[in-house]
């Protein structure tokens, strides 16, 4: 661990710390450049690194010799990409020495000279840095540094933002990222008081500030009490009572006063009892007192600026906020008073980050970080603990000695989708793990319960690699760890979701090398489904128009049934391989179906055709080749043009876009009406710019969006329990949707009422639309 290695240092390590540091600072050797933001108690380092990991890749073979039947569709290769990461690690300025040793040990091939360095501590640190590193320090303004980080996480991490509810079930509640995250006020609380007005990227303007702030609560704090530790007076704080030494209308006018519309309860006067008791104070309640008498004093001025400059959001931040629930708690009471709740106080999960990223954004300006987007990579970060001391003072220690935040830089730029009703209120996920209990419950226990099945699945896809197991049993303990830590702090990334356990899954595997445990599977059933093709879409043929219809729309659900991501199926396609379309189809509910909009989705096909379909597809196999081609190929030749968005990485046996293009390729050669609509660009393939079996349609391929406005697209049709039931149920379109499923767990299924390989069959018109049809 950390502690034997680090004992030489000038002084012995905190017992606390037992991570080996290469799981800290990873990827060190690989490192580009560096920022540094040195605060009073805590330093924070930034490092930009190139990351070598395993992709599988696949490609069509060369047919030009003679084909035999035994030849599998296309050759999967499993090749090393390199992706960019950022590091962000916290800890404590008593480590800054040996930290910095560490660093020196393994700096190989850093390009950079220089060190960017902010924060109060960069001066007193310079030397030492300078000196341990051999970089130039090169220091950066503050505040700069504070709104270029605050943008950055803004913009990036979709649950970066937070209000904070302390007596609600989860105290945390989350905001959706804005898609406009400007204008907003920074109100940073540190030794004084900075308010600052954010209009764009580079434009900021400090509109005004304080001089009371938590240097002076730290330094009245410690006169009144004699406990010089700003934790400590935190701790002493959130056990007081303020009533006994502040001065509260009523004890002046013996009730309400309500000709002024004061409540009795309102602090008239901080400390105004101390004046005239001859008691002695207890230290918890001259402490409770004093952190309210600052908050209020923060909230009133926040207010005051808010409504000057006619700001609705208004984030905190600052080493008196950091994260502490009684000061987030005073804070947001104090806003929601002045404002009479127009204004909601927000707080940001990474706080304690932005002075660094903003550093290092500054050094890498020439890289230009901002022309990507970039994505909070589960297996590599910390999570939000839940700071309240009385609850827990160890975890406390514990998460200040180190805390770690890591993202991936994605090939492209993500953006909403154009036609979301309304981008501001659009939220991807159906149920809020972190509100619903039972539902937590049920799913941290399904995500355990599946995880031997995965870990077998990932030593499979790689037998040729004899420490394929050892790393898969990495895998399989890095994920548990995971699951455990939400099980007591839901809210440790934001908003926990079916989708944020798949994504943290996903992001496990990749981190111990699995890129695509589904690979061979998926090319096994693309084979298999493909010589079905031809006999499917031929006795489509031959039905009559209504029944074409139905069996069309039929063979979607069914093909929808073929999921690996799923237990229920999963277990029959290992028992029985040739698990048929047939049969699937059999398994269906009968109509009516638990959710059956299809006589109105009948009566819209009698109508024009749509000018153009956007189809988030759903699994390979038969899902893709006998459910979704037949039932475009219908749309093409009614006229409507159609965009498949498929996933642009691997995720369970979705199929990805490059799988799809070698399949679509596959199947134009069979068939004459899809090879046309190729050649006259009537049929196009996009990816969505995600590696999620789950669909979030605020952070889409930007190349996407750009198809979905040109070509004029007037229906969406979402498919898949994770798309359609995990996500996006409730997503309102500004065009026609279908949202379609089979619900293959039985628990999901009697939660919406219904029993395991129920259908929901979604259709949705917006109502501004109705009245064309």
């Amino acid at each position: 661990s950390f502690r034997c290695r680090a004992e030489s240092g000038s002084h012995s390590m905190d017992k606390s710390i037992t991570l080996p540091p290469d799981e800290i600072f990873r990827n060190l050797e690989n490192a580009k450049r560096f920022a540094i933001d040195i605060g009073g108690s805590l330093t924070k380092l930034a490092y930009y690194s190139t990351v070598q990991h395993k992709v599988a890749k696949v490609r069509s073979f060369d047919h030009s010799a003679k084909e035999t039947d035994g030849d599998p569709l296309y050759e999967i290769s499993v090749q090393e990409e390199i992706t960019a990461r950022l590091h962000f690690i916290k800890f404590e300025n008593a480590y800054i020495e040996t930290c910095l040793d560490f660093i020196k040990d393994h700096l190989v091939n850093t390009e950079t000279k220089v060190i960017k360095a902010t924060g109060g501590g960069a001066y007193k640190f310079k030397d030492l840095v300078e000196k341990k590193l051999k970089l130039k320090v090169d220091k950066e303004d503050e505040m700069t540094c504070l709104i270029k980080g605050c943008n950055f996480v803004l913009k990036n991490i979709p649950h970066e933002a937070f209000v904070y509810a302390k007596h609600a079930d989860s105290e945390f509640r989350f905001q959706n990222t804005h898609p406009d995250i400007f204008p907003y006020l920074l109100i940073n609380i540190g030794s004084g008081v900075s308010i600052v007005k954010v209009e764009a990227e580079d434009k900021f303007e400090r509109i005004g500030g304080s001089s009371i702030g938590g240097g002076t609560f730290w330094g009245l704090g410690a006169l009144l009490t004699k406990t010089k530790r700003f934790d400590e007076l935190l701790q002493l704080a959130s056990k007081g009572q303020h009533t006994n030494v502040d001065m509260l209308v009523k004890d002046i006018y013996g009730g309400a006063y309500g000709s002024l519309g004061l409540t009795g309860d309102l602090i008239a006067s901080s400390f105004g009892k101390s004046a005239t008791t001859d008691k002695e104070f207890s230290k918890e309640d001259m402490a409770k007192s004093l952190l309210h008498m600052i908050s209020n004093d923060i909230g009133q001025l926040a207010c005051l600026y808010a409504k000057l400059h006619n700001l609705t959001r208004v984030y905190f931040g600052g080493f008196f906020i950091r994260g502490h629930p009684v000061t987030m708690h005073t804070i947001t009471y104090s806003i929601n008073f002045f404002t009479k709740g127009e204004v909601q106080a927000l707080f940001l999960r990474h706080e304690g980050y932005l002075g660094a990223i903003g550093a290092f954004l500054k050094g890498a300006e020439e890289d230009n970080p901002n022309q990507y987007s970039w994505e909070e990579n589960y297996a590599g970060s910390s999570g939000l603990m839940s700071a309240s001391p009385e609850l827990n003072p160890v975890q406390r220690a514990r998460s200040g000695t180190f805390d770690m935040l890591e993202m991936d830089r994605l090939d492209r730029q993500l953006v909403n989708l154009p036609l979301l009703q309304d981008p501001t209120s659009y939220i991807p996920d159906t149920v809020d793990l972190t509100e619903d209990a039972l539902a937590r419950e049920y799913w941290l226990y399904c995500f355990e319960e599946a995880l031997d099945g995965v870990v077998k699945r990932a030593i499979a896809s790689q037998k040729d690699q004899p420490e394929a197991v050892e790393r898969a049993e990495k895998f399989r303990q890095k994920y548990r760890h995971k699951v455990q830590t939400l099980r007591h702090q839901p809210f440790a990334y934001g908003s926990l979701t079916v989708r944020s356990l798949l994504d943290t899954r996903e992001h496990c595997l990749n981190e111990f090398n699995f890129p695509d445990p589904y690979s061979k599977i998926k090319q096994k059933e693309n084979d298999m489904a493909l010589k079905y093709y031809l006999k499917v879409v031929t006795s489509v043929e031959e039905l009559s128009w209504e029944q074409r219809q139905f069996t069309l729309v039929k063979g979607l659900l069914a093909g929808n049934v073929f999921d690996w991501g799923a237990k229920a199926v999963s277990d029959v396609l290992e028992s029985d391989p040739e698990f048929g379309f047939e049969q699937a189809k059999q398994q269906l509910q009968e109509r009516p179906w638990l959710v059956d909009a299809y006589n109105q989705w009948i009566e819209r096909l009698k109508g024009p055709p749509h000018k153009c379909a956007l189809f988030f597809v759903d699994n390979s196999g038969i899902d893709i080749i006998l459910g979704v081609f037949p039932f475009i190929r219908e749309l093409l030749v009614r006229g409507t043009e159609v965009v498949l968005a498929s996933n642009s990485g691997p995720a369970l046996n979705d199929v990805t876009n490059s799988e799809l293009q070698i399949l679509t390729e596959k199947i134009a050669a069979m068939d004459p009406v899809i090879h046309a609509a190729l050649k006259e660009d009537r049929l196009a393939l996009v990816q969505n710019g995600s590696s999620s079996p789950c669909l979030d349609l605020s952070r889409l391929d930007k190349v996407l969006a750009t198809v979905v406005r040109e070509r004029g697209t007037d229906l969406v049709i979402i498919e898949g329990m994770g798309r359609a039931i995990h996500t996006n149920y409730y997503a309102m379109l500004s065009c026609e949707s279908l949202k379609l499923a089979v619900i293959k767990n039985s628990w999901l299924a009697e939660r919406l009422g219904g029993k395991i390989f129920s259908v929901v069959f979604k259709y949705e018109v917006p109502s501004k639309a109705q009245g064309q049809h």
